[in-house]
């Protein structure tokens, strides 16, 4: 969880191959919700083509009702996860993308806003748009990204300082993080990830 604080492409009716298919790899759904721009979506779509060879890009939909929070009028992480993952066959990984305030429940903080949630494993995560830098929005929407993809595939926060996986303990740390560190990276390798030793972002 990071609890820290126009090119326009057709929506995909089937997964979106990069490279040659492989049965073992899961499909990851890139679900934006209607409050996000297509300019937004088509470039985190646009990134992760270049990492993970299985993508989906749906149609945009509604944030769920049942998410609002309506004392802090934001949205609860938590609740929307829960929905994307009954919309999620088994076998996938949905990512929904927002540009509203989402939160969730952290130690004794019942609302805690977040940039992101996603769990470590789980089938599916959310990312917002509104606590990041309005400078470059862009590129730290991905670095979030891929930090909660890699919690939905299993990995832990991390140590390293310039790494996506980087804990922001109520901050954001995006700016400094400038790629996987070794271990992630050799990790997400094995799940099918293409990763290679030069950065992701320039």
């Amino acid at each position: 969880m990071w609890a820290c604080q126009e090119a326009t492409i057709e929506p995909a009716t089937r997964p979106v191959t990069v490279t040659e298919q492989n049965d073992k790899i899961v499909t990851i759904n890139i679900q934006p919700f209607q409050d996000l721009s297509n300019e937004k979506v088509s470039y985190i779509f646009h990134e992760l083509s270049k990492i993970y060879p299985k993508l989906a890009l749906k149609n945009s939909i509604e944030l769920p009702p049942e998410a609002f929070y309506k004392p802090r009028k934001r949205y609860r992480a938590d609740t929307i996860i829960y929905y994307l993952r009954k919309i999620t066959p088994s076998d996938e990984i949905t990512i929904g993308l927002t540009a509203k305030d989402i939160s969730t429940s952290k130690d004794d903080i019942k609302d805690y806003g977040v940039m992101g949630l996603g769990y470590q494993p789980g089938r599916s995560c959310v990312v917002s748009t509104f606590r990041l830098s309005k400078t470059n929005l862009r590129e730290q929407l991905f670095k979030v990204a891929v930090h909660e993809l890699g919690h939905t595939f299993g990995l832990p926060h991390c140590p390293s300082n310039h790494c996506y996986m980087r804990d922001a303990k109520g901050k954001n740390h995006a700016n400094e993080e400038n790629d996987f560190c070794k271990t992630c990276k050799t990790f997400l390798i094995t799940k099918g990830w293409k990763l290679t030793e030069k950065k992701l972002v320039q």
